[in-house]
């Protein structure tokens, strides 16, 4: 370990790891909640166009990668609120239209090389540099402060609609903002995770503390700290075993899901004969004018549900 951490690559790669770690869950929880879980994966696809550019521009990739995804992020989101049938279509082509013009752009670039590409698909604790650390953090803090700070607009949103646009929230606004924060996630983890697996990280953590927790902040605090174990333990593992991070850090998050079922499961049966309620407890809530209910995370919320404590 001492070895490991007189290395400066390293010392960057850890430190990524746990801002990665942290913006990934706190991002991918509303994501599950509106059952929206693969849109990480798709925005990875666009982002490719963003890695491309900056080959072409020899700028930042992770600048410019950041630049194309919110546009992209934008555009998804003005997509699925119209609700049209084309809306599928129209997504599909974005995706991989994203993907096919980021290697194409890649290719014609004077950086063009056999890995250049390839540390942004599956992550690489090689290529972590001080102004890609330096990106990590500014954004990493910018989608930390929006998810935190705007946890029970944001989680009345990804609820009911409906209900949120009745008590006086900009529904619109904070959809927008909320895509716009996944696509930073996104790029804030192509780094570490690559951009075929960030959508991993954004909902293996989540599911895997939602079998041993039963309210919204504890779902959300348990998934954050285990994205940053896991992603701290696969950079490690990534550097002694000589493999990409970003499947080492997805694999181990997977196997802490396993686990987690496996525990989760004797519990459940143990509620279930004593009477309590199956589902975990997604929140008790507070309405300006209104009293308290419960919603529960497995199915639509009551009335009284908009706004997560």
């Amino acid at each position: 370990m001492t070895e490991m951490l007189s290395y400066d690559f390293m010392q960057r790669a850890l430190l990524a790891a746990v801002l990665v770690g942290i913006t990934a869950p706190a991002v991918g929880i509303y994501l599950v909640q509106r059952r929206q879980a693969l849109m990480g994966d798709g925005m990875g696809h666009v982002a490719m166009t963003g890695v491309g550019l900056g080959f072409i521009f020899q700028t930042s990739p992770v600048w410019m990668a950041v630049l194309v995804c919110v546009l992209g992020a934008v555009t998804m989101e003005l997509v699925r609120s119209r609700g049209n049938q084309r809306g599928d279509i129209a997504l599909a082509m974005l995706f991989y239209g994203g993907m096919a013009c980021g290697k194409l752009l890649v290719s014609l670039s004077a950086q063009a090389g056999a890995g250049s590409l390839e540390s942004y698909l599956w992550g690489s604790i090689l290529t972590v540099a001080p102004e890609d650390l330096a990106a990590i953090a500014v954004l990493g803090a910018v989608v930390i402060a929006v998810t935190v700070g705007l946890r029970r607009q944001l989680f009345a949103i990804c609820q009911d609609e409906d209900f949120a646009r009745v008590t006086g929230l900009p529904v619109r606004t904070l959809n927008l903002l909320l895509a716009v924060m996944a696509a930073v996630t996104v790029t804030v983890a192509m780094r570490v995770v690559g951009l075929l697996l960030v959508s991993a990280l954004m909902v293996v953590p989540v599911v895997a503390a939602q079998q041993l927790t039963r309210s919204f902040a504890a779902t959300q605090g348990a998934s954050i700290a285990l994205g940053v174990v896991v992603s701290l333990a696969g950079v490690t593992g990534s550097y002694h075993l000589d493999v990409p991070s970003g499947p080492a850090i997805v694999l181990l998050a997977i196997a802490v899901f396993a686990v987690f079922g496996v525990i989760a499961a004797p519990l459940a049966r143990r509620r279930h004969r004593a009477g309590a309620d199956p589902g975990p407890r997604e929140c008790d809530v507070q309405l300006p004018g209104r009293g308290s209910s419960d919603a529960s995370d497995t199915g639509t919320p009551e009335r009284g549900a908009g706004l997560a404590q």
